[in-house]
């Protein structure tokens, strides 16, 4: 299924349109996710639901299996918690700019992967078995890289310290010619004591000299001739050894050559890492699959969602449907299900009246994303529900402008309309919020019927469709279209004040209840009571007596209009009598001519 970006915007799957970010969206509640690849791959599920029923059953079975056996469930996400990004360390080994740390993190989260393994091989689903099998340990990497790197490298390979003791000969001597400097030099004054029986010998360093062996003037006479005179003090003389200069070349130099074999080595190691890729990146997929399959259980586990049935037909039938988001950031039990019910038989369009701040949106988007959560294969907040599958969700809800482009918002509007009138189909779902508010009423009543007719009407199939709406005009489709139905979102009058009940009932409804809403909202008292005075009268088209609309008169008319009715109250009595004593069904043509005569006399007497 193709998502569009006005459809993602409008049911907020990854933006709030409120928070402007993340939150109060629908993949903040879904994603229970425990690695960044599981995170990712959520969202593509969410772009794009599956279309193919068999498809989609075998997620919703794997889900189910996860669902059904939550122990199993607990330690598998258990073991995916110490799972780093596998996708991400893999691109970084092919690019050659993985770090030790990076290889580090590599070799620890492979080294979960044949407890994982072992969890899934106890479930019996047919989806999760695939994935047990396309899951590959990586034993051999995993064990090289246990052999090559330290526990805990350090960031980078500046300062060495980063392959293990044992990995390679060379750079073993290398670190012990480092190390073990002290000891070498203590082991060679006491062979060289022994050799030439000059008990006071000693083997000293400085920074100038390197080492040295330092004999008194007292036993010049035992020194070999294999010792090399370097420099004559006051007391004594210090010679070098063939043995001790190339010593000292290595020791002085082992750190250099150190670091730069560890680099060596490294490059290596990563090299036969970027080598088995592939393998890494399907074990990353599948992975990734777990995660969210897992995710999506504990989500439904912890919401009380149900399994949707997913069918071929054009049947979508909720039971106590809930939007998830809205629900979650209710008291637990507070919202209010509704029921819904579409087919391509009776109920293909359902036209939902009702007041202000009663629930309609609230219902559509409900909808649209119980279908989405259906097809892409996740539980959905409902009792039951029997989805046939759609190719696309359409929504036009809000009012929203783009200035900077030159669209009005009404604009908008009409195009994001015109879009989902061509591109729609009889297998899409068509979400409609208030279309035509952004003109005049008679346009805006126009445009909205004739929409909701060609949804009704196309190709002679129709178009299954939710369109909510202030004009109760439309209610009278109704009476013309086969598969329109009327609904409304009930309220409780109570005096001058309104319950809403957030329940979806059948029928429509003649009042929106704006001026209640308008109270609630805050508006001044004596605004609220003088939109009474105009509804009424717009109610009952009543005019002035200089043919105007009474809304158009100042409050000071109004009370002085009041005043002068009550003195020529009698005015046209007298003709309002005679023309209700007339027996039309009597009356022959003269005499209809003849008292037409005498009522514009009378007339011309009042």
């Amino acid at each position: 299924m193709v998502i569009d970006d006005v459809t993602t915007r409008n049911l907020e799957l990854f933006r709030s349109w409120h928070h402007g970010g993340r939150k109060a969206t629908l993949v903040e509640l879904l994603d229970h996710t425990v690695t960044a690849m599981g995170g990712r791959l959520l969202k593509v599920w969410m772009h794009y639901p599956l279309i193919q029923p068999q498809a989609i059953d075998a997620r919703q079975d794997a889900v189910a299996c996860f669902r059904e056996h939550e122990a199993i469930r607990a330690q598998v996400r258990q073991e995916l918690e110490t799972v780093y990004d596998l996708e991400r360390l893999n691109s970084r080994v092919a690019m050659g700019s993985a770090t030790p740390r990076d290889l580090a993190s590599l070799r620890n989260s492979l080294q979960s992967l044949p407890r994982l393994k072992y969890l899934l091989g106890s479930l019996e689903d047919r989806t999760l078995s695939e994935l047990t099998d396309k899951l590959d340990p990586l034993e051999d990497v995993s064990l090289l890289l246990q052999e090559a790197l330290v526990d805990n490298p350090p960031p980078n390979l500046a300062e060495g310290g980063v392959m293990r003791t044992g990995y390679d000969e060379e750079l073993d001597r290398l670190l012990s010619l480092s190390r073990d400097a002290k000891k070498w030099i203590a082991r060679l004054e006491a062979d060289e004591r022994q050799k030439t029986g000059i008990t006071s010998l000693k083997v000293g360093y400085n920074k100038v000299f390197g080492y040295y062996l330092s004999v008194s003037k007292a036993n010049l006479a035992s020194v070999p001739d294999r010792y090399i005179r370097k420099q004559t003090l006051v007391n004594a003389e210090r010679y070098i050894t063939e043995e001790l200069k190339d010593y000292e070349t290595q020791v002085l130099t082992a750190d250099e050559r150190r670091i730069r074999l560890e680099g060596e080595l490294f490059l290596a190691l990563r090299a036969k890492v970027a080598s088995q890729g592939e393998r890494v990146q399907t074990t990353a997929a599948v992975i990734a699959e777990l995660d969210v399959l897992a995710a999506l259980a504990e989500v439904a586990n912890h919401r009380n969602y149900c399994r949707p049935r997913i069918g071929d037909g054009p049947e979508i039938h909720i039971v106590e449907g809930r939007h998830p988001v809205v629900e979650a950031a209710l008291p637990q039990g507070s919202f209010v299900p509704n029921d819904v019910h579409l087919d391509g038989v009776s109920q293909q369009v359902i036209i939902i009246t009702g007041p202000n701040m009663a629930g309609k949106s609230t219902v559509l988007r409900q909808v649209a994303l119980i279908v989405l959560m259906a097809q892409m294969g996740a539980p959905v907040p409902a009792s039951s529900a029997r989805i046939g599958v759609v190719d696309r969700i359409f929504t036009r809800v809000g009012a929203t402008d783009e200035l900077t482009r030159g669209r009005s918002t009404f604009m908008v509007e009409m195009q994001e309309t015109a879009h989902i009138l061509y591109q729609a189909t009889d297998r899409s779902l068509v979400i409609l919020d208030e279309i035509g508010r952004g003109t005049s009423t008679f346009d805006g009543l126009s445009i909205a019927w004739a929409v909701a007719e060609f949804l009704h009407d196309w190709q002679g199939t129709g178009i299954k469709t939710l369109f909510a709406t202030h004009y109760h005009e439309l209610t009278d489709l109704a009476a013309t279209g086969s598969r329109v139905k009327n609904m409304n979102v009930a309220v409780k009058e109570w005096g001058d004040r309104i319950i809403f009940l957030r329940k979806l009932v059948e029928g429509g409804t003649n009042r929106s209840y704006g001026i209640q809403v308008a109270r609630l909202a805050g508006l001044p008292t004596e605004v609220v009571e003088r939109a009474r005075q105009v509804l009424q009268h717009l109610e009952q088209e009543t005019t002035d007596v200089e043919g105007l609309p009474r809304l158009a008169r100042s409050s000071a008319g109004r009370q002085s209009e009041q005043l002068q009715l009550s003195l020529f109250q009698q005015s046209g009595q007298k003709l309002r009598r005679r023309l209700l004593n007339l027996e039309l069904e009597e009356i022959t043509p003269i005499e209809a001519l003849n008292e037409l005569a005498r009522l514009r006399e009378l007339f011309d007497e009042e």
